[in-house]
């Protein structure tokens, strides 16, 4: 078992430019790989040099780990720039789960704003992959622009099928859009929900999973059925050094993922 504060090196395999600030990039272990991860679960990457910090996995395979980075700062910005061939330290897994098999026989609504899609791809993957099971599959994506979705590719392909319904939502009109204008909540609104049979998932920035949670209350969607996912800021990765606090969650440990019963009180507190 790896020393959970000692970083895996793992090696980029492969890089692939989603938008002009995100990348996914392909880990292949250097020496003995972590344990598995499982869906909403995140890693520490270690930029050598540079520092650190949290992303979730957007997709495994065997050995192999996807992470989707966000240029927003030193760190991620030399993550995000890796080129193939090189070494980054890998820590992980850490934190709870999305769990889709908990949403096994019900409806299944997933809702993700900007880079939210990329910790709720492998539940999109593992619900098509495991379709039967589930009875509706809903996936609801926003961004600013049509340039800014993650993974086109994947999400035209989703919407190609006929036993999943995708929407995809841009904030404003865009030249070349003919799709719908507005944000999640509008088309999550327009859903008919059998309340005791629905279970959501959503994840991005957390006004938009607090409006997105609220439609679907209104909808008397049980808050224990709605799980979101929490972002703060994370050092440790094992509920060491408290930089993670949310009221009484450190949510490297307690999350990311909680339901909205955990969350929503937490959530309402300004600057919390």
């Amino acid at each position: 078992m790896a020393e959970p504060m000692l970083p895996v090196r793992y090696r980029v395999a492969g890089r692939t430019i989603e938008n002009q600030d995100s990348a996914t990039l392909r880990l292949e272990p250097v020496d003995q790989p972590l344990a598995p991860f499982r869906p909403g679960q995140f890693a520490m990457l270690y930029a050598y040099g540079v520092g650190e910090v949290p992303i979730s996995i957007s997709g495994t395979a065997g050995g192999t780990l996807l992470h989707t980075v966000r240029s927003v700062g030193a760190v991620s910005r030399a993550l995000h720039d890796a080129t193939v061939g090189t070494v980054i330290g890998v820590r992980g897994p850490f934190g709870t789960t999305w769990a889709p098999e908990d949403a096994i026989g019900n409806d299944l609504v997933i809702v993700a704003g900007g880079v939210g899609l990329a910790p709720l791809r492998p539940v999109v993957l593992a619900a098509l992959a495991g379709r039967p099971a589930y009875r509706g599959v809903v996936v609801i994506a926003g961004a600013r622009t049509p340039d800014e979705f993650l993974f086109r590719a994947e999400l035209d392909a989703w919407a190609a099928r006929d036993d999943v319904d995708v929407e995809l939502t841009v904030d404003a009109p865009a030249a070349g859009w003919d799709g719908t204008v507005g944000f999640v909540t509008e088309p999550l609104a327009q859903l008919r929900l059998d309340p005791e049979r629905t279970v959501a998932f959503l994840c991005g920035p957390e006004p938009m999973m607090r409006f997105s949670a609220r439609v679907l209350r209104r909808a008397r969607v049980p808050a224990e059925r709605i799980q979101v996912s929490l972002e703060r800021s994370m050092k440790c990765g094992i509920a060491l050094c408290g930089h993670c606090q949310l009221g009484p969650l450190l949510v490297c440990r307690d999350g990311p993922v909680v339901t909205y019963a955990v969350a929503a009180p937490l959530l309402a507190v300004p600057e919390l």
